[in-house]
């Protein structure tokens, strides 16, 4: 008999014996369709007249997280980090794609949108063809994962979120990123008020009209669905529902959302809001042991208090240690994902200095994963104070400055800071940036329109605003007596505005 390496090898992969007595029922079971297809009649309609096979494709609704980690493992190549979260890859996107960005011009909203470089137009026409194509590509996946979700947590002002996608990889993102419906909410869902559809692994078609590369992400406020075509970067849809709720929250519920974080103090109750630029330390400064988060990114300040918009908090792992941001560092663990992270293929532990992949490596994971956490995360109170941070490294502006409601709307619009060298390849001097808003990417709406709602609620409750400069002072990057203001001094001046003290400082104009 001939002794044949394929044989060999067969014999090798054949199912291992296993004791039959110590096996229970669902040993290795796939999820039963009718548990994972818990959609009601009129919910499969919905996907037979979105043109999706239903004779063909297996829909995966709300699927548990272990079993999303199964799938990217097997279907997407994806590998379980030593903490327990999941390694996955984007591909050949690694960030936002802005220049591929539009929106629909039509009749419903063409008046209420900022038009130009952020704010692309598209006709409708484009779009069903572009939403066409998506359908057809996912119509050739035998999975397809649909998750239901909410955007913002205060149930007066939130939207219902389907997310329709092909990767395991995006479902569970999209599930840490959005409020996790309970299962008693999620039987009684209904009709979502918001649709994505990402095909990303499909290109769009370059000679359709208006189409300027393989990729196109595109949002219809008249059909409120958002396609996605030629790109598997997951913060696509995450900045999707942002700029949902940017347009949805002034125009139909007449209340202010922003690009910002926002913490409480847990003895006096006491909200505060960050805004700033990345490298002017948000993130960091928001976290406080002594008062609770909020939320990271993106809040509504409604006439009742402040609600965080997201479930779950997408980090920057650039250079991550547990000695500088333990809460983030901790947070990394069974449920979250790792975005373009490097590892080591022996230990599966991460390198997290390591950006030969990317320099935007991410995180993913849901709030609840950060101790100190507010659940829900909504406060029933109006902001005490606004801190506006920025990192000037022209030695100009002091350590803190106490602003007027006209300067506070001129630093928000303006939303000035300096990239400095080592944030991103090529700065190699300081380079000073604007974002208007804080949010240029994501603003729909006129700016002017963000900033005089902003204006009329810092009034209206009598709020403080801060600038604090947390770039260098006394003197310039690069020369000898300028110096980055220590973090140590920083969060000292936000401690001083938490207890009041420095409101009640002398201050020179």
């Amino acid at each position: 008999m001939v002794n044949h390496p394929l044989m060999q090898s067969h014999t090798f992969l054949s199912t291992p014996y296993i004791t039959p007595h110590i096996l229970h029922k669902n040993y290795a079971a796939a999820a039963d369709h009718d548990e994972q297809n818990n959609f009601m009649g009129q919910d499969m309609d919905y996907f037979s007249q979105a043109g999706f096979d239903m004779d063909k494709i297996h829909l995966k609704r709300n699927a548990p997280v272990a079993q999303l980690y199964e799938d990217a493992v097997r279907y997407e190549g994806a590998v379980i980090s030593s903490s327990g979260a999941l390694i996955n890859f984007s591909g050949k996107k690694t960030g936002r794609s802005p220049k591929d960005k539009r929106i629909v011009y039509e009749a419903g909203s063409k008046d209420e949108i900022w038009w130009g470089s952020v704010n692309i137009k598209m006709d409708e026409h484009t779009f069903e063809i572009t939403r066409e194509r998506a359908i057809d590509y996912l119509n050739t996946r035998d999975l397809v994962y649909v998750f239901d979700g909410f955007a913002g947590w205060d149930p007066r002002y939130r939207i219902k979120v389907r997310v329709i996608c092909a990767r395991a990889y995006h479902a569970l993102f999209m599930n840490n990123m959005l409020i996790r419906p309970t299962e008693e909410e999620l039987k009684n869902f209904g009709e979502p008020d918001f649709i994505i559809y990402n095909a990303g692994q499909f290109p769009a078609n370059r000679f359709t009209k208006g189409m300027s590369s393989t990729t196109s992400v595109e949002i219809n406020f008249k059909r409120m669905e958002m396609v996605i075509l030629g790109t598997e970067y997951a913060g696509e849809m995450k900045k999707g529902v942002f700029s949902v709720m940017h347009y949805l929250q002034p125009v139909k519920f007449g209340q202010l959302s922003l690009h910002s974080s926002a913490n409480v103090g847990i003895e006096k109750g006491d909200v505060t809001l960050f805004f700033g630029l990345s490298g002017t330390g948000k993130t960091t400064l928001s976290a406080d042991p002594r008062r609770q988060l909020i939320g990271d990114d993106e809040h509504v300040w409604s006439d009742t208090g402040v609600f965080n918009i997201e479930g779950g908090c997408y980090a920057k792992c650039i250079n991550l240690s547990a000695e500088k941001e333990p809460e983030i560092y901790n947070a990394i663990k069974f449920g979250s994902i790792l975005e373009n992270v490097v590892y080591n293929p022996n230990s599966r532990v991460p390198d997290y200095d390591d950006v030969s992949i990317t320099e935007n490596t991410r995180c993913a994971y849901p709030i609840e994963y950060i101790p100190n956490a507010r659940i829900p995360c909504v406060v029933n109170s109006q902001p005490r104070n606004i801190v506006m941070l920025t990192c000037d490294a022209f030695g100009v502006l002091p350590p803190v400055s106490k602003l007027s409601p006209a300067q506070a709307s001129y630093h928000f619009l303006a939303g000035y800071t300096s990239k400095t060298p080592g944030t991103e390849d090529g700065v190699m001097e300081p380079i000073p940036t604007f974002s208007t808003c804080y949010s240029a990417p994501f603003i729909v709406l006129h700016p002017s329109r963000y900033a005089r709602m902003l204006a009329e609620r810092m009034a209206q409750h009598n709020v403080d605003c801060w600038l604090v400069n947390t770039g260098w002072v006394r003197g310039k990057f690069g020369s000898g007596a300028g110096r980055r203001c220590p973090l140590a001094v920083t969060r000292k001046i936000v401690d001083a505005i938490h207890d009041g003290t420095l409101a009640k400082a002398e201050f020179k104009e």
